[in-house]
């Protein structure tokens, strides 16, 4: 399973948050730093303040910065948050011939439950340490 850009860049930026010591960060200064296009790195970060993983602060001296303590994020959820679908394979469109003796999709569900519970038992705080705490003040 491969992760969408938008899940990526929310891992990217939630991590980041985690290890600026709750200081307001400009969204242009984390779509400078991981090359990433604004408009696009403002439809993520709306979607995490929405969730309450990521607060923001309007105005002159605004920005935005984690919203929760890094131990309440659990890896697994970014990722149901973030991807459009979690289907493994879409038997759909077009209609595949063999979808009524086909086990493919089930094999890969089990898979994908497995990932997703592997994930579950790491949450952002794992992901951060003193050496991301120094990359992360190299970005800024």
């Amino acid at each position: 399973m491969q992760l969408t850009k938008h899940t990526d860049f929310a891992f990217r930026i939630l991590i980041y948050l985690a290890s600026t010591d709750e200081k307001l960060t400009r969204i242009q200064q984390l779509a400078d730093g991981f090359d990433i296009s604004k408009s696009h790195l403002m439809k993520i970060v709306n979607k995490l303040v929405h969730h309450g993983w990521v607060a923001s602060v309007r105005g002159k001296n605004g920005g935005i910065r984690l919203g929760c303590a890094p131990g309440d994020v659990r890896l697994n959820d970014v990722v149901v948050l973030m991807e459009k679908t979690l289907d493994p394979v879409n038997c759909e469109e077009p209609l595949c011939a063999l979808t009524s003796a086909c086990k493919l999709k089930g094999v890969l569900l089990k898979a994908q439950d497995q990932y997703l519970k592997h994930l579950e038992e790491f949450t952002l705080e794992d992901l951060v340490d003193r050496k991301m705490i120094d990359v992360v003040r190299l970005i800024t």
